[in-house]
């Protein structure tokens, strides 16, 4: 036999013994697979617990799965039952309500003019008489516009005591510095110095119970409208020749001071 021949079946011999091995170690694996996967595996009993009974679904919600990572906190989605999202109502598509329209105002009348100013005269007027103690043997006449505008007193009262033709003169250092404007209730004045008091002017001296007022236009010279008819005293007034007036007067004191 040669070398040769004698290496072949040295190694032939050491490959036979190394698959033979091979093959226990095979068959010595699939016995420890077996035996662990086998019916003889028995499971290690655990503690007892109370059985977990699912909770009941609501069958008109979906449930769905959640899902989250943490690193450190826990962060992530969850969504459970979902309410249903209600349907709204539908719109009325008729006809809109008629909307009241209000009533027109009624138009408001204008306000009346203002009276024009006028010259007082007896009818739009009323005129008082009355004797004074202070100063003697005077009259104070008082004229009150009884109107509904301004009235005017011109100039001075012509004053007729009784049956008299002529009025008697006016004191001309009474004569006021504007004409006396009387608004609607208001009052001007004039006093009458019926007699002297130290009896001087006795000449045509009587008694007399009544009187009436004239007025004077702008011009002054003329007598307008209707006269006045104050009352005199029961026993009437005395008059003389010494008889006179003021001019109207805007204040009883300047009336008085005459």
């Amino acid at each position: 036999m040669s070398v040769r021949t004698s290496r072949t079946r040295l190694i032939t011999a050491a490959a036979g013994i190394a698959l033979a091995a091979l093959s226990m170690t095979a068959c010595d694996n699939s016995g420890d697979i077996a035996t662990a996967t086998g019916p003889s595996l028995k499971a290690t009993p655990s503690v007892a617990s109370t059985p977990f009974v699912p909770a009941p679904t609501d069958p008109t919600t979906t449930p769905t799965t959640g899902t989250g990572t943490g690193t450190g906190t826990s962060s992530g989605t969850s969504s459970g039952p979902t309410a249903e999202t209600p349907t709204p109502a539908p719109r009325p598509t008729g006809p809109k309500p008629a909307t009241a329209t209000p009533a027109p105002k009624s138009p408001t009348a204008p306000p009346a003019p203002a009276a024009q100013p006028v010259t007082c005269t007896g009818s739009t007027t009323k005129t008082t008489a009355a004797p004074l103690n202070r100063p003697v043997n005077h009259l104070l006449l008082t004229v009150t516009n009884t109107g509904p505008g301004t009235c005017y007193l011109h100039g001075y009262p012509a004053v007729r005591f009784g049956e008299a033709q002529s009025v008697p003169p006016v004191i001309a250092d009474s004569k006021p510095q504007a004409v006396v404007t009387l608004q609607p209730g208001q009052s001007g004045y004039a006093s009458v110095n019926l007699s002297s008091a130290d009896g001087t002017g006795n000449t045509d001296g009587h008694t007399t119970t009544t009187l009436a007022v004239h007025f004077h236009g702008p011009s002054g010279n003329e007598s307008v409208g209707t006269p006045a008819n104050p009352s005199l005293p029961a026993t009437g007034v005395y008059v003389d020749d010494s008889l006179k007036v003021t001019y109207w007067q805007q204040s009883m004191d300047d009336a008085l001071s005459w």
